[in-house]
């Protein structure tokens, strides 16, 4: 089994001198687990808003796994949050080759890719980079609860 972990400090150093990263940007990175979120989302004991992706036994097994947005029990109006944004991002998140939207508890989309870790760090940084997009999107939301 190849070790996921230095993967994960990797990506989390490109993600760090990111041109963007400096705006209030956050990582929580438990060596194959990783969030990326603001630090207005309501998500510091990582059960706010997120963009998530892990490589634990099970995905090694299935040979993918998830990269993900979650609005957990520590977002405001937790529902509602879910509801609002899906309306305002939806149709953009469903244009992304890959991702399906899911929209109900806490899930808002999620793409799952295969386990290949040939250029795994720069696929991670790309995927974080296009959820990043939905940065506004929460935000108004958030401004809107």
């Amino acid at each position: 089994m190849k070790d996921i972990k230095p993967i994960f400090r990797n990506l989390e150093k490109m993600l760090r001198q990111s041109s963007w990263f400096d705006d209030g940007w956050e990582i929580y990175n438990r060596g194959v687990y990783m969030q990326l979120y603001k630090e207005n989302w309501h998500n510091e004991a990582q059960g706010g808003i997120h963009f998530e992706t892990y490589i634990e036994a099970p995905q090694l097994k299935q040979k993918e796994f998830p990269i993900c947005m979650h609005a957990e029990e520590d977002c405001p109006s937790q529902s509602e949050f879910v509801r609002k944004f899906m309306d305002l991002e939806g149709e953009k998140i469903k244009g992304w080759k890959g991702y399906q939207t899911i929209g109900s508890g806490y899930h808002i989309c999620q793409r799952n890719l295969p386990l290949n870790f040939k250029n795994l760090e720069q696929k991670l940084y790309e995927e974080f980079n296009r959820l990043r997009q939905l940065e506004g999107g929460i935000e108004q939301t958030l401004s809107e609860l």
